[in-house]
């Protein structure tokens, strides 16, 4: 407990595949807690106070580490489906609101969303967290609020090169 993140990887997991420099994101707490940039990582510790302070968790303390090859918004839409497909359905949150946040980031991945879906996808996250019997709800919701809050501008970009070659290929 306590460890920097960045002690941990680079000292007592091998680094990052090319280097510090590298990083992308980190996952801290297994698929079901928000990633932290590679700034946020530079100084967090590996303890719950300091990651609830950084907005992510501890969890199960399964680090995820994905260097710059790593397409975030890919990675979070396959979590998403994933949690999507253990989802029980008894809970409506989880049982609609996973299955529209699967839909929506399916979107994002090929760039074809709007604008407006980025926080409309924040608000159903939050409607889910926390109104569910279990925890898989949450589980499903903190990997897009993470996604948002640290790579809104990575989707952002992705839907305006998706428009930008939807209409080049119409003005052929």
């Amino acid at each position: 407990m306590s460890v920097p993140l960045k002690e941990l990887i680079e000292k007592h997991a091998g680094g990052v595949r090319g280097g510090w420099d590298n990083l992308l994101a980190v996952i801290p707490g297994g698929s079901s807690t928000p990633l932290l940039p590679k700034s946020v990582c530079e100084t967090v510790l590996m303890d719950f106070d300091s990651l609830v302070q950084a907005q992510s968790g501890l969890g199960t303390a399964a680090v995820i580490v994905m260097d710059k090859s790593t397409d975030i918004v890919k990675a979070i839409a396959r979590l998403i489906e994933f949690y999507k497909h253990e989802s029980c359905g008894q809970c409506t949150p989880c049982r609609e609101g996973v299955d529209w946040m699967n839909k929506v980031m399916a979107r994002f991945v090929r760039g074809d969303a709007q604008a407006a879906e980025i926080d409309a996808l924040w608000e159903i996250s939050k409607q889910i967290e926390g109104h569910t019997i279990c925890a898989l709800g949450d589980g499903a919701a903190w990997p897009v609020q993470g996604l948002i809050r640290h790579f809104r501008p990575e989707m952002e970009e992705r839907m305006r090169r998706y428009n930008e070659a939807k209409a080049q290929a119409a003005s052929v």
